[in-house]
């Protein structure tokens, strides 16, 4: 296979476009993918102060360095989960690539926090991840106002938004489904939300990642076993292998014609939201499940 723009030997092939490019043009084909999706969705400006959450991963690496390059205005966000074996190494990742990069950071400790994950693990009879994922998103939202950051971006990739529709819609969840999408607007307490890799596969950001030699932190945590969006991206990537580009057209389409209902009926019998009684976050109730998480913690130990 040949470059579709300039015709030398291809390094990437890319079923879902038809096509395939040089490791130059690849480059191109990818800075563009996030330049588009940025104007048609209005996800910032170059006037914004950007917070992009880093996990040490390929997808938030991948993001917020070609955030920086298109000379949008860029901080990293690491959450230190203080999880033996694994929170050390992707922190290092993170803190190394930041400051090979010129790129400004900051850390926060769960540890300090009252809530390193371990702890909550050994607390909860739940599932650790969704917990997780509370704890996360909590302090990137509150990083994000308490420092004045006018938008929190993500690096999830196509992929990921496809697996997490597809189990809202399994579950036919109205409030998650209300707010599917590359854009969430900041209101009611929550900064603004974007993901600015949403037309970019898992595949093609391994690849621009691999291409611009970013050493990013690949061992799964060892906690996730078992994880449903795993499989669900399994058979998104199979429905894909044999009608490609499915998965871009089903995403677009929901954005399209399927949000806005569930956005209306949101809006009818959507839970109402209030401060946290203890820190001010907005929940549905009267004390927000990041600070329950903490306080049965503490009761713990």
């Amino acid at each position: 296979m040949k470059c579709k723009r300039c015709k030398v030997p291809a390094v990437v092939a890319l079923p879902s476009h038809n096509t395939g490019f040089c490791a130059e043009c690849f480059d191109l084909f990818f800075t563009r993918q996030v330049e588009r999706g940025i104007h048609s969705e209005k996800l910032f400006t170059k006037e914004d102060r950007i917070l992009v959450a880093l996990s040490g991963g390929k997808d938030s690496l991948a993001c917020i360095l070609v955030l920086k390059r298109l000379g949008y205005d860029v901080t990293g966000l690491h959450i230190d989960l203080s999880i033996p074996n694994s929170s050390e190494f992707a922190r290092g990742t993170v803190e190394r690539f930041c400051e090979e990069h010129g790129i400004a950071l900051i850390v926060k400790e769960m540890a300090k926090e009252g809530l390193a994950i371990p702890d909550v693990k050994a607390r909860l009879n739940r599932p650790i991840c969704s917990a997780c994922g509370k704890i996360k998103r909590y302090f990137f939202n509150k990083v994000a106002l308490d420092e004045k950051y006018t938008v929190l971006a993500t690096g999830h990739n196509l992929d990921d938004e496809i697996a997490r529709l597809f189990s809202n819609v399994l579950r036919w969840d109205v409030g998650y489904l209300s707010d599917q999408g590359p854009m969430l607007e900041a209101e009611n307490g929550f900064a603004r939300k974007v993901k600015p890799l949403f037309r970019l596969s898992e595949y093609e950001t391994a690849n621009w990642s691999f291409l611009q030699g970013i050493p990013y932190h690949y061992a799964p945590c060892p906690y996730s076993k078992g994880a449903s969006f795993t499989s669900y991206k399994k058979l998104w990537a199979d429905l894909e292998e044999e009608m490609p580009g499915r998965k871009l057209a089903f995403y677009l389409g929901f954005l399209e014609k399927g949000k806005a209902p569930f956005q209306r009926q949101e809006a009818l019998t959507g839970d109402t939201l209030a401060p946290c009684t203890t820190c001010g976050y907005p929940t549905s109730a009267e004390v927000c499940g990041v600070c329950r998480i903490k306080d049965a913690v503490s009761e713990r130990k």
